[in-house]
Formats: C-alpha cells, structure tokens, sequence
C-alpha cells in the first residue's frame, strides 16, 4: 500500500463503506425465502450467509476486472471521481434499504461511476459498448431467465411430488433450501464483492498507485470479502421481509426452486465476466416461483415499487455521483464537503430507520395489503396443489357484529 495519498485512502475506505452497505443490502437475495419458509433461523441464516460471501470474493476477478478496466476509461478518472461515484451508490443503497426495496447495489454503483466519468471527462470517457453489453443487457435478461426457470423449477417439483407424504418433502425441500441459500451466497460473494475490488483496482489506478490493466492486489480482495461478509451478517432485515414475505407466500419446494435458479443465472453470469444484479435474479426468481404453484399469486403493487426502484437506481446514482463529482472539482474543501454531506445523510438515513424497527425477531411479521384486482380474481379462480391446501391460508376479514367483536380470520 505503499505510495497512498490521502484521498486515495479515503477513496478505498468509502469503497468498503459502500461494500458494507451492499452486503446488508443483498443479504435477502440469498437468505430470505429461507428465512421466510423457516428453513433457518434468522441469525443463524444471515451468519452462514456472511461466510459463503467472504468465501466466494476469492473464486474469481472478471466481474472486477470489468468494473476496473471495461467500464470507463481509466486515463480520463482521478480518485475524486471515484469518491464521487461512491457518494451515490451509497446513498441509493440506504435510500432503498431504509423504505424496504430491494434494488441492485451493482447498479447503483455503476450508475454512479457513470454520472461522476461524465462530469469529469465528458462522455466520450464511458465505454458504451461495455455499458450494453455487460450492464443493460443483463439487466434486463436476468430476472426474466430467473423468473421463467424458477417457475418451471416449481411445476416440476408440485409434479414429481404430488404423491410424496407433505411432511416429508417439506422437510426435504427445506434442507434444500439451505443448500441453494448456500449456494445463492456464494454466488453473491463470486459476483458483488467483486465490485468493491474492481472499483478500489480502478481507484489504485487512477491514484498512480497501480499499474494500468492490473488485477486486484489480494489485500484488495481480502478486505472487500470482509467488508460485504460484516455486511451480510448485520442483515438488510427491511429487504428480507420484503422479498421474503412482500412479493408472494413461499413454500419450501418454491423456496429451493427460485434460490437454485438464482444461484444458476448468477454463477454463469460471474464466469462470463457480466456485472450482473443479484438482486434483479433472485427478485425474478422468487415471482416466478410464486406464478409456478397453482393457487400462488405475486403481489404486483410490491413488485411495481420494487420495478421503479429498478428503473431510477442508474440515472439517479449518476445524478448524485455527477453533483459529487462537480463539487470535488472545487478541491479540498469540495471534497471534504462532499464527505461531511454523506455522514451527514447516512445517520439521518439511519434515525429515520429507527422510528419503525425491523430486526430478526420481527423479520416474518407482515402488515396485511389489500389485495389487487388482478390478486384477487386469480386467488378465486387457481386451485392448488394437491397436498398443499394446508399451507395455503388466506385472510377474510368479517364483519364484526358490534363494535367490541374483533374481526375473525378464516382459512381457505
């Protein structure tokens, strides 16, 4: 580390800042179904979560290198457009984390990057072929190739265990989850931590610290694994109970078919080199899972949020990291401004966070939504499984017969 300077050191630690946050942030991508099927307790869930991602930042560099070397020209970047870069990524992740939505940390980040690359050296300095291909592409493609093997993943399991006795395949199902959620976290390791170290790779370049076309230095990839495994096991518990619990009720045998199509599409996409978004697979995994089991719904007014979310993540990372950007340039004090602001923001975030807790003793607990046309009419009309009517429950609110009479709950 030697011939570090000051804002290179401060780049490389609001890089691990916003590792941290995407390691809290992407917890539910790996633990959530099973958090919500009861396969693992919470703690125990996010703990080996936390794990298998330090394990997995070691497997592989091509989604790094891609980040350091693919994305934008890094003869046009100065540590301050890193800095800034970070400045939006990490607002977004606690902006999204903070109201319950799970959006992709990776674009954010590469939002971000984008918005502080074109304040500083114009766009001719982003590599839009790179962009498209690596980035929107995949973006695009991720939930939909999750969503739709998930949802055939989950007829096939309903039909090869349509004989088999309910107690028993839930419990083997279950032990399947943990396997796919073990699998999911590797693949998050393998694919996100990856981003730290490529934009720290990227950072070290930029500084003069390192030398062009390089790879990440293992102290590099060591402390991006720690810093996303600290992460993860401090749970992004808002995001789980929304993936978990807010876009459709799981099953075990749904559970293991969304989180083992999720671990597919995202190992795959690491070995090819794609900055793919966890959250984007896993998110599309879990309502195809959800469409997959007859009787099983998605509640599409969560899962509309969440596609908004999706759909400004990237222009409103680049806005933030652009301003970032354009107040670095003023110089020290710029910087340090810019630092101040994202303290700032980031307790304010988390103040605001405290007024409604959500932790991993309340994690499962679901305020009711009402139900949407499209909901509603699918419920009465899909008939479900045969031996799975006993974990299909649906709330009926009555009408109580006088004021003191508490509203009753039914089970269809």
């Amino acid at each position: 580390m030697e011939g570090i300077s000051l804002i290179l050191a401060i780049v490389v630690v609001t890089a691990l800042a916003f590792d941290f946050t995407n390691g809290f942030h992407d917890t539910a991508n790996a633990m959530a179904t099973t958090i919500s099927t009861g396969a693992l307790r919470p703690k125990v869930a996010v703990a080996m979560s936390a794990v298998l991602n330090l394990v997995g930042a070691f497997l592989s560099v091509e989604v790094a290198n891609t980040i350091s070397k693919g994305l934008v020209d890094e003869s046009g970047i100065r540590p301050e457009v890193i800095f800034a870069a970070l400045v939006g990524a990490i607002l977004w992740n606690l902006l999204t984390w903070l109201v319950g939505l799970p959006s992709s940390s990776s674009h954010a980040l590469m939002g971000g990057l984008i918005g502080a690359t074109i304040a500083s050296a114009g766009v001719g300095a982003v590599h839009g072929d790179a962009l498209v291909t690596k980035v929107l592409i995949p973006a695009i493609a991720a939930p939909l190739v999750a969503g739709i093997a998930a949802m055939l993943a989950t007829r096939l399991t309903y039909r090869l265990g349509r004989k088999a006795d309910g107690k028993a395949a839930a419990k083997g199902y279950r032990a399947g989850q943990i396997a796919s959620a073990g699998l999911v976290s590797l693949a998050h390791g393998t694919n996100d931590a990856q981003k730290t170290m490529g934009i720290i790779t990227l950072a070290l370049v930029a500084g003069g610290s390192l030398a062009p076309d390089s790879d990440p230095p293992m102290w590099v990839i060591l402390s991006a694994g720690l810093a996303i495994a600290l992460g993860t096991y401090l749970g992004g518990w808002r995001i789980i109970r929304t993936m978990g619990k807010g876009l459709t009720d799981l099953q075990p045998q749904q559970g293991f078919a969304a989180q083992t199509s999720a671990a597919t599409v995202i190992l795959a996409s690491s070995h090819l080199g794609f900055s793919l978004s966890t959250t984007h697979s896993v998110s599309g995994a879990v309502m195809g899972a959800g469409l997959g089991r007859k009787g099983g719904v998605v509640r599409w007014s969560t899962a509309t949020r969440m596609f908004v979310a999706w759909g400004l993540t990237l222009p409103a990372a680049a806005l933030v990291g652009a301003v970032a950007e354009w107040v670095t340039g003023f110089g020290s004090w710029g910087t340090a401004l810019v630092a101040v602001f994202l303290v700032a923001s980031s307790a304010a975030i988390w103040m605001l966070s405290r007024r409604e807790v959500v932790d991993h003793t309340n994690v499962n607990d679901t305020a009711e939504e009402p139900a949407g046309v499209v909901t509603t009419a699918m419920a009465a009309v899909a008939t479900p499984p045969p031996g799975a009517a006993e974990g299909l429950t649906a709330t009926i609110p009555a009408q109580p017969a006088s004021p003191d009479q508490a509203p009753s709950r039914a089970t269809v």
